[in-house]
């Protein structure tokens, strides 16, 4: 649970107002994401499609190396395709696959990059996937690598002004792909998350995020609050959600400059330390019976506010 205070980086940012530098004043705690239960992938080995071990046990992983390399779902696979960021090994569809846009532009796009296909029934193709519901089509490519956090920074990255989301210690892979496909539509221009007791891109992550991960760049880091500190030396504000922020997202004025928000993990929202790191800390209000939106439904609605907000100032 986040413990800290709302604005507190005072004057660094000029205009009519700017939230300012305050004490530390304790808040009610709180969550903005539920509790739930990790889902989605199945426990196991990693494996080639053929259903042999993809790597042997206990190898070392890349320091840089996100995961993604299973990537199943036809939105998934398909943008997989389309982007051509990375090498795609092989292709398993089912025999029977349904006559329908998107299988027939995976095929086209497979025979164009003379990725193999191979063609099984939907019982094979259940058991080789690692979800629960492939969508009739697997893919295996090259696994997803991290960028460094500095590639995130640069004042005017691909023509926007930076606007990152950061994931304090989510581990349901489910929630953190939506995350990323309402990050990517809304516009993010890169994504920080965790080395250590986080979950990565794993397949129940890719397929959630329907392709948002071919389009993302995600920097991984050692500790969230030393990254927060670089972003902060960028000119970067740290905007923080949780249940017990003294403001509304509605209400902030961090949005319309370079912003990175930062979510907190399901139940717990955001660690104590990342809270007190924050420049501001607002929450989502409540107007039901329940308490609390999860991480992904949060991240929606924050990210979305990022985006009106700065159209609602371009239009002025």
């Amino acid at each position: 649970m986040s413990r800290g205070q709302g604005s507190r980086r005072g004057g660094r940012r000029g205009g009519k107002g700017t939230p300012g530098r305050g004490g530390r004043t304790p808040r009610a705690r709180g969550r903005q994401s539920a509790p739930e239960r990790p889902s989605g992938d199945r426990a196991g080995p990693s494996r080639r499609l053929d259903g042999t071990p993809s790597g042997p046990r206990g190898q070392r992983r890349r320091p840089d190396d996100l995961g993604g390399d299973v990537v199943e779902g036809r939105h998934a696979v398909l943008e997989l395709l389309r982007v051509g960021r990375r090498k795609v090994h092989e292709i398993v569809m089912v025999e029977d696959a349904p006559d329908n846009p998107a299988a027939a532009e995976i095929l086209d796009l497979a025979g164009d990059r003379r990725v193999p296909i191979t063609r099984v029934n939907r019982r094979r193709l259940d058991a080789l996937a690692e979800t629960d519901a492939p969508q009739g089509v697997v893919a295996r490519a090259a696994h997803l690598r991290a960028v460094p956090l500095d590639e995130l920074l640069e004042p005017n990255r691909r023509g926007r002004v930076p606007f990152l989301v950061a994931f304090d210690g989510i581990t349901d892979p489910g929630n953190l792909g939506a995350a990323l496909r309402s990050a990517e539509t809304a516009g993010a221009t890169g994504i920080v998350i965790p080395r250590h007791r986080a979950v990565r891109l794993t397949p129940a992550a890719v397929k959630a995020a329907a392709g948002a991960v071919e389009h993302l760049d995600i920097a991984l880091v050692g500790g969230l609050p030393a990254a927060m500190a670089t972003v902060t030396d960028h000119g970067i504000w740290t905007v923080g959600l949780d249940m017990g922020g003294e403001r509304s997202i509605f209400g902030s004025d961090a949005l319309t400059g370079p912003v990175m928000l930062i979510l907190g993990a399901e139940g717990r929202g955001l660690s104590r330390l990342v809270g007190r790191r924050c420049d501001e800390v607002v929450s989502i209000p409540q107007k039901g019976s329940l308490d609390s939106l999860n991480v992904s439904a949060a991240a929606a609605v924050a990210c979305f506010e990022v985006v009106r907000r700065r159209e609602a100032e371009e239009a002025t």
